[in-house]
C-alpha cells in the first residue's frame, strides 16, 4: 500500500500535470496530436497539384504508402511540359536545364539532389540517393553519374520549343527579374513578381496514407534564367520540405533565397509542434519572412503547405495568387485559394 508521502506526491505532481494541460488548453497550445488511420490525403502546391494529386492518389486508395505517393504524384509534374518543373522547364543564364528534388518519409529518411541535367525524374534519383547511398544530398555531375549508374537514362541537352522560345526572348535583354505566382499560368515565360503565380519554381507535396503515415517531395527546374550553379529551398530538407511523423510535414514554394533565411519547412513544423495549427503554422511563418524583408516583400512571393497528424491541412502565403490542391477521400479534388498577408 502506498504511504501517504507518497500519495501526496503523486497527486500534486498530478495536479501540475492538469494545471500544464489547461493553461496549454487556454493558449491554444497542447501536445502534438496522434495520427488519424484510415484517412489518407494529399496536398500539393499550384494548380498543376491537381494532376500530380491524382498521381499520387493512385497509390493512396490502394493503401500504398505515403512515401510512393508522394513520389509518384511529382512524377506527373516532372514529365508534363511547363516553366517550372522537369526538363520542359525555363533554363538558367546558360541556356541549361538543371534540376532540383527531395524526399522525405515518415521515419526521417531523406535525399536530395542538385543541378541534376538530363534526367527526367530527379525525384526518383533523390529516393534512391536516400535509399541506396549513406548520404542525403548528391549534386551536379556526381548526381547525374549516380543516376546513370542507378538505371536512369540521358534525355537529349536540348531546350523544349517553349523554353527555347523563352530563353531567346530573355537573351535581348539578359534581365534577371524572377516574378510572383508563375506557377498558376502554365506561362512558359515568367511574368510578375519573384516566386509569384506567373514565376514560380517548385511542386511540392505532402502525403499521409491509411495508416496515418506522412512522406513528402518537392521537385523544381529552379527559378527561370538563374544563374548557373543557383540553389533555391526546393532540394534542401528543412527549407523546402520536412516531415516529422509525430507532428506533421511542411513544403514550400515561392522564393527560395528567403525560404532558406527561415529553414522554412522545418520552422513550420515546429511551431506546429508547439500547437499551432497547419494554418496558423504557415501564417506565422510567412509573417517572419515578411519581417526580415521589410519593404523588398511586396517584390516577391513565398507560401508554405502544411498537414498536421489528424490530416487536418493548411497553406499562408506572403502575396495574394497562391493555391493548393487537395484531394482526399471525402472530397476528392479541390483547389483553394489560400489566405495571405499583404493586401
Amino acid at each position: 500500500m502506498p504511504s501517504r508521502r507518497k500519495f501526496l506526491t503523486s497527486s500534486t505532481a498530478g495536479l501540475a500535470v492538469l494545471t500544464l494541460g489547461q493553461r496549454a488548453e487556454a493558449a491554444g497550445i497542447g501536445l502534438p496530436p496522434q495520427p488519424v488511420v484510415g484517412k489518407p490525403l494529399v496536398i500539393s502546391t499550384w494548380d498543376t497539384g491537381l494532376a500530380a494529386n491524382l498521381g499520387a492518389w493512385k497509390v493512396l486508395s490502394k493503401g500504398g504508402h505515403a512515401l510512393d505517393a508522394a513520389e509518384a504524384g511529382v512524377m506527373v509534374t516532372e514529365a508534363s511540359q511547363n516553366c517550372c518543373v522537369g526538363l520542359g522547364g525555363n533554363p538558367d543564364r546558360d541556356g541549361i536545364v538543371t534540376l532540383d528534388a527531395c524526399i522525405m518519409d515518415d521515419k526521417f529518411n531523406c535525399g536530395s539532389v542538385a543541378a541534376l541535367e538530363r534526367i527526367k525524374h530527379p525525384i526518383s534519383v533523390a529516393r534512391r540517393v536516400m535509399e541506396r547511398t549513406p548520404h542525403v544530398m548528391l549534386v551536379g555531375e556526381g548526381a547525374q553519374q549516380f543516376a546513370v549508374a542507378q538505371g536512369f537514362p540521358l534525355e537529349p541537352q536540348k531546350l523544349s520549343p517553349d523554353a527555347e522560345k523563352a530563353y531567346r526572348e530573355w537573351l535581348k535583354t539578359s534581365q534577371y527579374k524572377p516574378v510572383v505566382n508563375i506557377e498558376n499560368s502554365g506561362s512558359k515565360k515568367p511574368i510578375g513578381p519573384v516566386g509569384g503565380a506567373n514565376n514560380h519554381d517548385t511542386i511540392a507535396l505532402l502525403a499521409q496514407d491509411a495508416q496515418g503515415n506522412l512522406s513528402g517531395s518537392c521537385t523544381t527546374s529552379g527559378m527561370g534564367f538563374k544563374m548557373r550553379g543557383r540553389l533555391g529551398d526546393s532540394p534542401l530538407i528543412g527549407s523546402g520540405l520536412f516531415v516529422d511523423n509525430s507532428v506533421g510535414a511542411a513544403a514550400a514554394t515561392g522564393q527560395g533565397e528567403d525560404v532558406i533565411r527561415i529553414a522554412g519547412a522545418h520552422t513550420v513544423v515546429e511551431l506546429m509542434r508547439q500547437g499551432l495549427s497547419p494554418k496558423a503554422a504557415c501564417k506565422a511563418a510567412i509573417e517572419r519572412v515578411a519581417k526580415i524583408k521589410g519593404d523588398k516583400a511586396r517584390d516577391i512571393q513565398v507560401c508554405f503547405i502544411a498537414v498536421n497528424t489528424q490530416g487536418v491541412h493548411g497553406a499562408f502565403a506572403l502575396q495574394k495568387g497562391f493555391s493548393y490542391a487537395v484531394c482526399d477521400a471525402k472530397n476528392q479534388q479541390q483547389l483553394i485559394q489560400s489566405e495571405y498577408l499583404l493586401s
